[in-house]
């Protein structure tokens, strides 16, 4: 089971601290793995971590928000390894502010990166799934497009529910291509860029309140259900949000 030996996958924002752990995970269950991000020096890690693993590892610059760079980033994986089997939208953006204090403009920047970005790399690497006539494809989504919080999230979490709402429309509209379209949402995640912080007592109280098991996820805790819905094992699962909350999203 989960085995996925022959398989191409692209990871986008692949060295965050979630698109790194499940470009690796992926790796680990035998798939060929290509990481994206605008920024090449953030991939270069990975793609060595790739390798140790036994896998084909690819590193691409690119910018989801931008149809030609995905257009150039696919082009170019479809001549290195000739298939896309996965696609794993991780690359996403934030911006904190009140409601009534949010500049337009970054409301609009969160949007486009994680609504516009996410559909523009389905739509590239769609076109060569639906000529394979199969694929599977993970959104990146979170429990606050469903759950929202009380204060700072108007962008964001408009942002994930319009990726929730894509997804159950890509996954409707691809089916006939055998084209699997899902989402995970996780609650917040300890990265190595939030740890410190998350890390502080009050904080760390403040942050887990609301949840059941009354703790934060770990990356690794997101990449057993990446590999599910990148696996043969998800082939009668598609337009589902998978939330992956401490029991948030339950609630």
């Amino acid at each position: 089971m989960f085995d996925l030996s022959d398989r191409v996958a692209i990871v986008t924002g692949g060295g965050g601290g979630l698109g790194r752990p499940i470009a690796l995970g992926l790796a680990e269950c035998g798939a060929d793995v290509v990481v994206t991000s605008r920024d090449l020096s953030h991939l270069e890690p990975v793609v060595k971590e790739i390798e140790a693993r036994g896998g084909r590892g690819l590193a691409i610059s690119c910018d989801v928000t931008d149809a030609s760079s995905l257009k150039v980033m696919v082009d170019r994986v479809m001549a290195e390894f000739g298939k896309i089997d996965i696609l794993v939208n991780v690359a996403g953006t934030n911006a904190r502010f009140a409601a009534e204090e949010m500049p337009p403009e970054e409301f609009e920047r969160v949007i486009k990166f994680n609504i516009l970005g996410t559909f523009l790399a389905c739509q590239a690497v769609g076109r060569v799934m639906i000529q394979q006539r199969r694929g599977k494809i993970v959104n990146m989504s979170s429990v606050r497009g469903r759950v929202a919080p009380d204060t700072g999230g108007s962008a964001y979490a408009s942002s994930k529910g319009g990726v929730d709402s894509l997804t159950r429309t890509l996954a409707a509209e691809w089916a006939k291509y055998n084209i699997h379209v899902n989402a995970i949402a996780p609650a917040l995640i300890m990265t190595d860029m939030t740890r410190d912080f998350l890390s502080r007592p009050e904080v760390y109280a403040k942050m887990t309140a609301d949840i059941p098991l009354k703790r934060l996820g770990e990356p690794d805790e997101v990449v057993g259900p990446a590999i599910l819905l990148a696996s043969d094992e998800s082939n009668f699962m598609t337009g589902q949000i998978i939330y992956v909350d401490g029991g948030l999203s339950a609630v």
